[in-house]
């Protein structure tokens, strides 16, 4: 069974609201067209979403449960803490929700090549799996930055059999892996299908990954029903792009009384202009680019501000339209949380309850950990834990600032030199 997507249902030409739409060079204008068309078929088709349902529990172990936290709940002394554990996910985060659904979509479409787009690496780490699966050949575009800081996922993807490009271009991170996505697909749309990681992008990306990551909060909508008996009072997500905040919220768009919190990267402040709060810090300005209307981190003359954040997932410049919409709508109330929050609450999950955050989810933890304490012990929260910690050691060693970890690594290299 789907959510229920009416809040996240597009006008004519791809918009929510103002937010949205397809701006994109002419020669992709059918390729988008045939993209359209096979979702929309797809969409349409019950069998492809059982197909979909049935290959995420064989091959990638969904559903994914909720976990009640009763250290940190009482540790907190507010409100009950649950947990959705998209860490558990197959490829240790929510992204292989999304890409094996485009995979599927693109194997439909009768393409032979998959090329993506990966900030944190989690996104191509995920893509580089579905394509051994599936049978794809495989290009990962890489800001240079981000390549740097997340080899250990390089590494992955290079082993699972994709090529990955480190783009050198502007700030060398995501935005500039996107920019270099649709150059790639421009000249390579007959046989390629680009797998957009984010709920960003020309239309019908936004609608599409939301659909595919809309499993989350189907999920944990049953889940908490059966668990605590009733729906949380309030779920928290991080929000870069917004693809696992739009999955986890979809299954609670409808349900007035639940609130939607988007926790966004305040960085080291939001006054220091060293963040990626695009909504929560009021910084953000509407513009077009990347193909899509939202609110970007930009200047009076359109000029994309540098963002920073210690998680490399959320240091996107721009924000996926269906979620700056209802933020503006204010269905969803948008949020934001320091490194030095983030790095507490990523202690605090590890040492209550042993469950070990990605640094973007541990944003939506710092965010819950900041709010719990004001509600009642009759209130639930929901964190969705978006990916797991672990298989990013060096990003949160660093975060974490562990001078053991700097000497092991110090050692290691000393060791390599011989």
């Amino acid at each position: 069974m789907t959510a229920q997507l009416s809040m996240w249902e597009p006008s004519p030409g791809g918009y929510f609201g103002e937010f949205g739409g397809s701006f994109v060079p002419e020669v992709l204008h059918e390729t988008l067209e045939e993209v359209r068309e096979a979702f929309e078929a797809a969409r349409r088709d019950p069998g492809f979403w059982r197909l979909y349902v049935d290959t995420m529990a064989e091959y990638a172990g969904r559903p994914t449960p909720v976990t009640f936290c009763p250290n940190l709940t009482r540790q907190l002394g507010g409100a009950q803490v649950y947990v959705k554990r998209e860490d558990l996910n197959h490829t240790g985060a929510h992204k292989a929700n999304n890409v094996m659904g485009q995979g599927l979509l693109a194997q439909r479409m009768g393409k032979k090549r998959v090329i993506a787009e990966t900030g944190a690496g989690q996104h191509g780490v995920a893509t580089a799996t579905m394509a051994a699966r599936l049978g794809f050949e495989c290009t990962i575009y890489m800001g240079a930055e981000d390549v740097e800081r997340q080899h250990p996922n390089v590494f992955w993807m290079e082993q699972l059999g994709a090529e990955v490009v480190a783009v050198t271009d502007g700030t060398r991170t995501l935005k500039d892996a996107i920019n270099a996505c649709l150059r790639d697909w421009a000249e390579s749309m007959a046989d390629t299908h680009y797998v957009m990681g984010t709920v960003c992008g020309p239309h019908p990306f936004p609608q599409m990954v939301t659909w595919f990551q809309s499993i989350i909060g189907t999920e944990a909508r049953a889940q908490m029903l059966d668990a605590a008996g009733a729906l949380p009072d309030a779920v928290y997500a991080c929000v870069g792009g917004g693809s696992n905040a739009s999955g986890i919220f979809a299954g609670f768009g409808e349900d007035a009384g639940v609130e939607l919190v988007g926790v966004e990267a305040g960085g080291k402040g939001i006054d220091t202009g060293q963040h990626a709060a695009r909504l929560a810090g009021g910084q953000g300005r509407t513009g077009v680019a990347q193909g899509y209307r939202t609110v970007f981190l930009q200047n009076d003359e359109g000029l994309m501000h540098d963002t920073y954040s210690c998680a490399a997932g959320l240091d996107y410049i721009g924000v996926g339209p269906i979620l700056a919409h209802l933020g503006q709508q204010g269905r969803i109330r948008f949020e934001s949380v320091t490194d030095a929050e983030v790095v507490d609450a990523l202690r605090l999950a590890m040492r209550t309850e042993g469950i070990i955050p990605a640094l973007e989810s541990a944003h939506a933890f710092a965010a819950a950990v900041r709010e719990a304490p004001h509600l009642s012990p009759d209130q639930r929260i929901l964190v969705n834990q978006s990916g797991r910690g672990d298989k990013d050691i060096f990003t949160v060693a660093d975060a974490l600032d562990d001078e053991g970890w700097r000497e092991f690594i110090r050692q290691r290299a000393a060791g390599y030199a011989r």
